[in-house]
């Protein structure tokens, strides 16, 4: 569904951030890259949560899949949620051959402010330094953290739909084999964001959301999130068209209320709202897909519409644009009854007619079935009536017109 961005002021607001590359990984840049930049972008993110239980003397390996290519690769890890200081002595990076294989030679070491051991304080994030090269888009990239001692309350996103590794104890980190990586999980531990130096101006979408937009219900470690669709799309067009992408989607999340805790469903919208996307570098366009978990707790139209008003300001007032994403059908599932169906329906209602977003993306009417729309597709039923499938989240990818995302 085409779009109509109200002009909002181009603020130049910038992150003091720093990067990290990686050989074979990060290829070498050459002599006159300093100057053809076009600024720091988010090629990747992810929402802090909290995972249970703690970690101690061992090392996680997550994996990502960069969105844009560019230069001077950044990682941003995160211990925002923790109760005490993050501590790790040696972090790398490298290009993921298949699980918690690296390919031979990619690895390389990160450092944070000229060291190769970062104390990170309850609440706050730490950016690696950087070294030159670039890194290719839509690649999948490793980055293994020592964690020294034991953790206390762990910041993670859970339900990555994507593999991540523990190892066994001690430090890892460097290991180009999956020989000591004997625990998979489904969560991002301490991961939040990749940032480099786009070769132009490339902004990114950030896609604020909850399972749906997490991608619950798609075949894991194979990128078949929506968001990663639209990423894919963007990487077929020309260099100055691309954006992008930045998945800020939590499963059970809110617009309202909540906050983040061991097994919760993370910080609601509002309160996560400038930690998850207005800081990370280059986010120039909120797409929101979140209120079906309202619905669910028994939240109001009103009391949802007032939620929306309020990112809609705030996004606004930050000099950004926001995209109103409609809520997918689920008539068929746990989460329907005729009086939930009619919210949902009076909240596509406002998100497609009111002008108060500066677009719509029309994913209801991208899933929904002709029959019955209160229903998905049944060629897009993840098997539960609520979280589309590897092809529902074809369908929400495709469904974006790519020009209109872009904030003007």
């Amino acid at each position: 569904m085409g779009m109509t961005f109200t002009a909002w002021r181009r603020v130049g607001a910038s992150l003091l951030v720093t990067a990290v590359s990686a050989a074979g990984l990060v290829a070498a840049a050459p002599d006159d890259a300093a100057t053809t930049g076009g600024g720091l972008v988010t090629t990747w993110g992810a929402a802090d949560d909290i995972a249970g239980g703690s970690l101690s003397d061992m090392t996680v390996r997550n994996v990502l899949r960069t969105s844009v290519g560019g230069k001077d690769l950044r990682i941003r890890i995160s211990n925002a949620n923790g109760d005490q200081p993050l501590v790790s002595d040696t972090v790398y990076v490298g290009r993921q051959d298949s699980g918690a294989s690296v390919v031979p030679g990619s690895s390389r070491r990160l450092t944070f402010s000229g060291s190769t051991t970062v104390t990170i304080p309850p609440g706050a994030m730490a950016i690696s330094d950087p070294l030159p090269g670039t890194v290719p888009a839509l690649t999948s990239l490793t980055v293994s953290l020592h964690v020294v001692g034991t953790t206390g309350v762990i910041t993670a996103h859970n339900r990555a739909m994507q593999h991540s590794y523990k190892s066994t104890s001690g430090d890892h980190a460097a290991d180009e084999s999956s020989t000591a990586y004997q625990t998979e999980s489904s969560a991002w531990f301490f991961l939040n964001a990749a940032i480099v130096e786009a070769p132009r101006p490339v902004e990114t979408v950030a896609t604020l959301g909850d399972s749906i937009t997490s991608s619950v219900g798609t075949t894991i470690d194979t990128n078949r999130r929506w968001p990663d669709i639209l990423a894919a799309r963007y990487a077929q067009l020309p260099e100055p068209r691309r954006l992008a992408i930045s998945n800020e989607g939590i499963s059970g999340n809110r617009v309202l209320g909540g906050i983040a805790k061991a097994g919760s469903a993370g910080a609601s919208a509002l309160a996560r709202l400038d930690k998850d996307v207005l800081t990370k570098p280059g986010v120039r366009t909120v797409l929101v897909l979140e209120g079906i978990n309202d619905i669910y707790a028994g939240a109001t139209t009103e009391q949802l519409l007032a939620g929306y008003r309020q990112l809609i300001a705030r996004v606004h007032a930050s000099g950004r644009c926001i995209v109103g994403g409609t809520l997918t059908p689920m008539g068929s599932s746990f989460v329907y009854t005729p009086e939930k169906e009619a919210i949902r329906q009076a909240v596509n209602t406002f998100i497609r007619t009111s002008g108060e977003f500066d677009g719509v993306a029309d994913f209801d009417a991208a899933t929904r079935d002709p029959a019955d729309p209160s229903r998905l597709a049944a060629a897009y039923d993840g098997g539960d009536g609520l979280h589309p499938n590897d092809a529902g989240n074809q369908a929400m990818g495709d469904a974006p017109d790519l020009d209109s995302l872009r904030c003007r």
